[in-house]
């Protein structure tokens, strides 16, 4: 077969390995802690290279995936939550696990032990399903619901995450989803890098990185930008066109790059820039920050009922004409 499957431990971590024979493309996925990406290794003049910024170790992932949330699912809600408080048919809810500014963040299943419940591989893709379900576990967000996240490697280098969120409660639920991946392109840092992002709005942001609810004109994006020395912490509406990226990813020093697909159930882009600039958050998002509050992209899931999200991330060497 041209895909296949395997189980590996690589410093203490238990990892799910999908390759693509025929190109050695490699994506490892960490199932117990939140079903985050791993690693999503290309081959780059003729070496691997590893284009996500991920922990080296358990010790690490201990340590720091409540601080960086590098490759965190973002499930029930995304980004920040304003002092982690949200209303409901007058109903007043509040998550117990916040920052130190008073807002809630990242949701409640980036540390959570997701099961695997079936892996699959032939001459076409290699894919493996995880699954949690959260039962109740915050008294901030009392219901019952279903995560699964199916990771499948296929052909030319596209990596496709579907996450379905399901329903369990007998009532009305609110739910965002998203993913917090960083980027590396190879390289000391990130300054040299370009991005394009299929968009002319930018969220407003007020000095809490929260909505007020307004959007900024902004076209620059549509162009190559050099990242240079940017700082970002940004969320942007994403306007696909012609089944261009929504994201473009690029280190001219190299020419590695990676686009970033999604549909109309990831309207919304966040990008960040963290201090140390050796990599770049691209998340992907239903909704945007703090959307149990202001609504901007929030689903009410039904009871017993599904919705399912997805994105594709193709990776490889740029092709010049």
């Amino acid at each position: 077969m041209n895909f296949r499957v395997s189980r590996i431990s690589q410093n203490g971590l238990s990892l799910v390995k999908l390759q693509d024979n025929a190109t050695n493309t490699i994506i490892t996925i960490l199932p117990e802690y939140g079903a985050l990406l791993h690693s999503f290794e290309v081959e780059v003049n003729r070496e691997p290279l590893n284009i996500i910024d991920n922990y080296s170790s358990r010790q690490q992932v201990e340590q720091e995936l409540g601080i960086s949330y590098k490759s965190s699912k973002l499930s029930p809600f995304v980004c920040r939550l304003r002092d982690g408080k949200y209303k409901i048919d007058d109903e007043a809810f509040e998550i117990s696990k916040k920052l130190n500014d008073g807002n809630a963040i990242h949701g409640l299943l980036y540390n959570k032990p997701f099961k695997i419940t079936s892996e699959f591989a032939d001459d076409n893709q290699a894919s493996v399903t995880l699954r949690y379900h959260y039962n109740r576990e915050d008294a901030g967000y009392p219901f019952d619901y279903v995560c699964e996240v199916r990771y499948s490697l296929i052909p030319q280098n596209v990596l496709q995450v579907e996450t379905t969120i399901l329903n369990l409660d007998s009532v009305e639920i609110p739910v965002a989803d998203g993913w917090h991946p960083y980027f590396q392109l190879g390289g000391n840092d990130i300054s040299d890098y370009q991005i394009d992002v299929s968009t002319t709005s930018m969220v407003e942001f007020d000095e809490r990185l929260l909505p007020t609810g307004k959007l900024i004109h902004d076209p620059s994006w549509f162009n190559q930008t050099p990242l240079g020395m940017l700082e970002l912490n940004n969320c942007y509406v994403i306007e696909p066109v012609d089944q261009n990226p929504a994201a473009f990813l690029y280190n001219p020093a190299n020419e590695a790059f990676v686009a970033i697909y999604t549909n109309k159930r990831y309207p919304y882009l966040q990008l960040y820039t963290p201090p140390h600039r050796k990599s770049i958050a691209i998340e992907n998002l239903s909704a945007a920050p703090d959307c149990f509050n202001n609504g901007m992209g929030l689903v009410l899931l039904s009871p017993k009922q599904s919705q399912t999200f997805t994105v594709w991330y193709q990776a490889g060497v740029a092709e010049n004409d």
